[in-house]
């Protein structure tokens, strides 16, 4: 079993809480990456996206689950996949910063290890071009 990360880092001439709101939306979230992302359990939080809601990503048997572990209004989500998945220990965080310049620098990690030997490698080449491709995206879907 090996482990991956991938670190992805972005700055944005938008402002941080515009940026938050588009990744803490799940519904919008999915428009950005591309991918159907529905919310199937809100959170008991203010923010029905916030601590403990999940969202489903994918189509029938090929979906994820994922749910949301930590989630701090404009500074923090971090999440985990908690349904049947090729990869475990599964964890992704994304940070959001103001720049000196007045724009919004996010980081995001996504930390996993494989269950079916290299298949890991394929999983994160995937994961990574998506989510990159996606996250140009923020300056329009803002």
């Amino acid at each position: 079993m090996a482990s991956y990360t991938i670190e992805i880092e972005e700055i944005f001439d938008v402002p941080r809480r515009k940026v938050f709101a588009l990744f803490a939306d799940h519904h919008r979230f999915g428009k950005m990456i591309g991918a159907p992302v529905k919310r199937i359990k809100d959170s008991d939080q203010a923010d029905p996206n916030g601590t403990g809601s999940v969202r489903k990503i994918g189509i029938g048997p090929l979906s994820l689950q994922e749910t949301v572990l930590v989630f701090e209004p404009d500074s923090l989500i971090e999440y985990t996949i908690t349904s049947l998945s090729p990869i475990r220990n599964h964890m992704g965080r994304i940070r959001f910063y103001d720049t000196q310049e007045g724009q919004t620098r996010v980081s995001y990690t996504i930390t996993f290890e494989d269950i079916v030997p290299f298949s890991g490698k394929v999983v994160s080449a995937a994961l990574e071009q998506g989510l990159k491709r996606g996250i140009r995206r923020v300056p329009e879907l803002a």
